[in-house]
Parts: structure tokens; sequence; C-alpha cells
């Protein structure tokens, strides 16, 4: 087992690069259809700019593009852990605020969670050595 782990640590800066981009990515493509409406994406037609999605899209566009450069890293990725905490109890556990759901299952707040601890860890980990963090740094 101490050679797998010797083998799987090698990677980890490199496997927490490529997370930091594919999470910004992920979050980066919520901003674009929220915004530009592409692709259509019949939840998001009806969003506006001057609204909560739309600050929601805003955020998400422009800091998960940062998120995938790797550039403030550790305040973006917090940023965005909030925004996410803030969009379950919102958008997802309170969405009928007479009858709250907590179960990520029934109130389709799964992915709210997972991008919100994705986030968190980021802000505490940083970018990794491939980001404009790492670079600026040298």
């Amino acid at each position: 087992m101490d050679q797998l782990d010797k083998m799987l640590a090698k990677w980890q800066p490199t496997a927490l690069s490529l997370f930091r981009f594919i999470t910004g990515l992920l979050l980066f493509q919520y901003g674009v259809a929220k915004l530009f409406k592409f692709p259509a994406i019949p939840m998001f037609a009806k969003v506006e700019l001057m609204s909560l999605y739309g600050a929601a899209g805003s955020l998400e566009l422009i800091l998960g593009g940062l998120l995938m450069v790797g550039l403030f890293t550790r305040p973006v990725a917090f940023i965005l852990a909030g925004e996410m905490a803030f969009a379950y109890f919102l958008g997802h556990m309170f969405r009928d605020p007479a009858n709250p759901v907590f179960l990520p299952l029934l109130n389709r707040g799964t992915e709210a969670i997972l991008f919100c601890f994705a986030c968190l860890y980021l802000a505490t980990a940083g970018g990794g050595p491939y980001s404009v963090d790492a670079m600026r740094k040298k």
C-alpha cells in the first residue's frame, strides 16, 4: 500500500490544478447558460441580469473564469463557496418556505453542495502548480 500511496502522491499537485480548472469550467458553463442563454436550457430562459439568478450567473461567469486560469484562487474560491451555500439554502432547501426540504435528493441541491465544498477546498489548498497564482509567485 505504501508504494501505491507514494505513486499517487507525486501526482497530487497536478490533480489539484486539474480539479481547480474543471471546477471553474463547470461553474463558468452555468454563468454562460444563465447570462447568454447558451445552451438554451428552459430553466434559465427567463434569467435577467438584474435578478438574483443574474447576479449568480455573473459571479459564476467571472469567478469561474478566474478559477479556470488560477488567478486569485483562494479569495475567488471562498466567494464561490459562499455563493453555493447561499444557493443551496435559498434556492433549494427553502424553495417553498412553508415546507423546507433538507434532503438534497429531494430538493435537487446536490450540485450546490458539491460546488460549495469543492470551492471551500480550493480556498484552503490554493490553485496548484499550474495556475497564474503559481506563476506570479516565481
